[in-house]
């Protein structure tokens, strides 16, 4: 399993951005090859993070592409940063 964490800083109104990657942005990744889950939080301060999980690498990676072109596409208002991206190889979990 892979996961990929997105932390956007700046965002400009996270309640209306929040429901722009919900009925938008969920349903392209969710039809994904290899998604297991897609979480947003609004982390405060003008910070949104969101955290998906994926079968593998390669499916992640297409995953940060979707979502950049997303975001530049259709709310790059509410995000006007990059994000700061961390992911990797999910070594330990526990359901």
């Amino acid at each position: 399993m892979y996961v990929s964490i997105r932390r956007y800083e700046g965002v400009t109104n996270a309640k209306d951005a929040a429901q722009k990657v919900s009925d938008g942005f969920v349903p392209l990744i969710s039809q994904h090859q290899g998604f297991i889950a897609y979480y947003v939080l609004d982390s405060g301060g003008g910070v949104m993070t969101s955290i998906s999980l994926y079968e593998n690498k390669t499916d992640a990676e297409e995953s940060t592409r979707k979502a950049a072109d997303w975001v530049r596409q259709t709310v790059a208002s509410f995000f006007p940063n990059p994000p700061q991206i961390t992911a990797g190889e999910v070594v330990s979990y526990k359901k």
